[in-house]
């Protein structure tokens, strides 16, 4: 039976390879795709959904915007990472498609609560704020919910846009906190694992060998934004982040980690959007998260081409 998948995200060219790998899989429907402010705008980031849909011929899924700001702070953006509009690189044509009237958070509850309990997973891609506007209109739907898979946060890595957070955390910690506060079953996917996913060279060739329209437009997305992280990292060390989410759903046993608690900084001017992660159960604070630390790379990766090769 396919997983039935909410995907919440602010593309950038990793959600875009998350949202594809979902899409070319047999084994996943989407039910459709929220937009929230992160990586870029939110008028950017709904526009990438949709190029992302039509891309993929799928203009069936449905496109939902959602928060254009955090919950309670100014908007904090990386084009310094994707450029202007979070997908320089490749000039996708301008979609076509419409964007659904409704809110996205509305959305995540009418989908929640249509469906039998525990039966959607949502995928999270990028801050958590759609989420917990959700949560807030409906707490209902955190006993009906199935698991979260959120990328985000960090435990021994450090953070990748303050020396202590990770930027979807960092971008809306109260979210974060929310969320985790919930009971909903979050698997979460920090920086520690998306690391060990490095983008090389080698990989980002067989995007633009895969003989389809959609993996060379995705080797060029990636050749773009990746130039950050390879200056940052050193060469063949750019993180893939997102996808990790949607692997997780389709095969588990490439991954490994343990039910810690987590906890989420919003006070601190040194250390907002940090995630603490009690790995050692030094604490008795309850067990809220599955996180994840480590990743079979190459099987990653195999997930994620044989998804792309089913693609127009």
């Amino acid at each position: 039976m396919k997983k039935k998948v909410i995907i919440d995200t602010d593309p950038g060219p990793d959600d875009g390879v998350a949202i594809l790998t979902a899409l070319g899989s047999p084994l996943i429907e989407v039910l459709g795709v929220c937009a929230v402010a992160g990586n870029v705008p939110l008028h950017h980031t709904i526009r990438n959904v949709c190029k992302i849909l039509e891309l993929a011929e799928r203009q069936d899924v449905r496109a939902f915007a959602g928060a254009d700001a955090p919950l309670a702070r100014p908007l904090f953006t990386a084009e310094y990472v994707h450029g202007k509009t979070g997908f320089e690189g490749y000039d996708l044509p301008e979609p076509t498609m419409p964007v659904q009237s409704q809110h996205a958070a509305d959305y995540i509850i009418e989908e929640v609560m249509s469906h039998p309990p525990r039966t959607v997973t949502i995928c999270a891609l990028g801050p958590l704020t759609n989420i917990a506007i959700a949560l807030e209109r409906d707490e209902r739907i955190a006993e009906r919910i199935e698991q979260i898979a959120w990328m985000g946060g960090a435990l021994s890595e450090g953070g990748n846009v303050t020396p202590a957070a990770e930027f979807n955390c960092y971008v809306d910690p109260e979210a974060a906190a929310l969320v985790l506060r919930s009971g909903i079953p979050v698997v979460m996917m920090p920086l520690d694992v998306t690391h060990k996913a490095h983008v090389t060279v080698e990989r980002i060739r067989r995007f633009r060998t895969m003989g389809n329209k959609v993996g060379p437009v995705f080797a060029e997305l990636l050749t773009y934004a990746k130039q950050f992280d390879w200056q940052k990292y050193g060469a063949d060390r750019a993180p893939m982040h997102d996808p990790t989410t949607i692997v997780w759903l389709l095969r588990p046993e490439l991954f490994s980690g343990r039910e810690v608690n987590v906890e989420v900084e919003s006070v601190s001017p040194l250390t907002t959007g940090m995630t603490i992660i009690d790995w050692w159960g030094v604490t008795d604070r309850q067990k809220n998260a599955y996180v994840v630390h480590d990743v079979d790379a190459e099987g990653f990766y195999d997930v994620i081409f044989e998804s792309f090769r089913r693609l127009p």
